[in-house]
């Protein structure tokens, strides 16, 4: 969560993230301070409590602010948020990216929310800095074609929408000039980009541009990609040094037969072939990926399959989601796994993943790696590798600088290090 000077509370994802500063600048600009702002998240049933306990301590902590509730879940359930008490507005995905309707919020319906299927493009809107935070989030796409049966997402998103290539690089551009030295392009399925564009230009060749076209920009990564849209573009991408080598994957689980109920578009060993052709071709790649724990039908031997996939893949970075029925889903239909079996399988994976962890960060010490600083606090620099760890350096660096330096050791989730003069 992060709350600023504008009142503003970004739940879930780095696109609530990239959008939430958007959202600040507008209302900077229109002098609007007397609201308190929730960029809302409903990738699961988990993320909407999130949403329901924010707005109530937003009007605890500040009742005379008037709350204006957005994101994904405004979107998907505009009536059950206006219809909380602590509640004045309610507004759209594509509404809150809007000028206008920040200029007439005193006299905006309670609900503005609009089919969000009806949209076909995606906002032009020039972002300067992202406070306090190191690294830059650049939208790239909107929305999301497929229709996996446990995501709810597109119903928030609305389909592919993709952000034309000379908006972009301006946009990078200038976050350069304001001395951001690391881009993170996100969206809410960004191996889709392109697709809808003149000359369907895809993501690893709009990651390639960048790098060529902007000389400056150190470092580029991105949010998270599908392993079943890889084509040749990506190869050659992957050998440029400063295309971060950490790569978060959406595998979902190991097992074919639940990946189909789940309507993946890759196999187990495709996924596992694919690890092993990007460490093959670069060594020092570190994968994460999104696995979720008890999709409905899923028995102890399928679970196996995804223990196995984490294994074989050598997944450090582990995201890991207990399956939560949405309303409104293929998924939330089928034959569902009791809760203490779900419960019980998230904490073996997320032991697994902590195993792999350690392990990784045992192997980092007496390397050399590069380090975004992203805080500085009690005379200790902290930030995070090229392979998305955090490193903590005992002096005092500048937020934002990258620095080379020395690891001598390796605690529970972060390394320790020392500069390279």
């Amino acid at each position: 969560m992060e709350n600023n000077k504008s009142n503003i509370i970004s739940l879930g994802c780095r696109l609530n993230i990239y959008e939430s500063e958007i959202i600040k600048s507008i209302t900077n600009k229109l002098n609007i301070n007397d609201y308190t702002i929730i960029n809302s998240c409903a990738v699961t049933s988990e993320a909407e409590k999130k949403v329901r306990y924010e707005i109530r301590r937003a009007k605890r902590l500040n009742p005379s602010k008037k709350i204006v509730v957005t994101g994904c879940a405004a979107q998907i359930n505009p009536e059950k948020y206006s219809q909380m008490s602590e509640v004045d507005l309610v507004l759209g995905n594509n509404e809150k990216m809007e000028e206008k309707v920040w200029k007439n919020i005193k006299y905006n319906n309670k609900i503005q929310v609009n089919d969000i299927f009806n949209i076909s493009s995606t906002h032009n809107h020039i972002i300067e800095k992202f406070e306090d935070k190191a690294r830059a989030y650049i939208e790239i796409q909107q929305g999301c074609n497929h229709r996996c049966t446990f995501c709810i997402i597109p119903f928030g998103r609305g389909n592919n929408r993709s952000v034309p290539a000379e908006i972009i690089i301006h946009r990078i551009k200038n976050l350069v000039k304001n001395n951001y030295k690391e881009v993170v392009l996100t969206g809410v399925d960004i191996t889709d980009y392109g697709k809808d564009l003149p000359g369907m230009p895809n993501l690893f060749q709009l990651s390639s541009r960048l790098l060529n076209l902007i000389p400056e920009l150190k470092q580029l990564r991105l949010s998270s990609i599908d392993c079943a849209e890889i084509n040749e573009d990506f190869w050659h991408l992957l050998n440029n040094k400063r295309f971060m080598p950490h790569l978060h994957l959406s595998l979902q689980a190991g097992n074919n037969l639940i990946l189909k109920r789940m309507k993946r578009r890759h196999t187990k060993q495709q996924a596992i072939d694919f690890c092993k052709k990007v460490r093959n071709n670069r060594s020092d790649i570190v994968f994460g990926a999104d696995i979720i724990a008890g999709f409905p039908t899923e028995t102890d031997e399928m679970f196996e399959d995804s223990i196995e996939l984490v294994k074989k893949c050598n997944l450090t970075h582990l995201h890991v989601f207990p399956f939560s029925a949405r309303s409104s889903t293929p998924a939330a239909k089928m034959p569902q796994v009791p809760k203490d079996v779900i419960k019980k399988r998230a904490k073996t994976l997320r032991n697994l993943g902590t195993a792999n962890m350690k392990k990784y960060l045992n192997k980092q010490i007496g390397s050399v790696t590069r380090v975004l600083i992203e805080q500085v606090k009690d005379n200790v620099s902290i930030g995070k590798s090229q392979h998305f760890t955090k490193v903590k350096i005992p002096q005092i660096l500048n937020k934002g600088s990258i620095v080379d330096c020395s690891i001598t050791s390796a605690h529970e989730n972060f390394l320790q290090a020392t500069l390279i003069s």
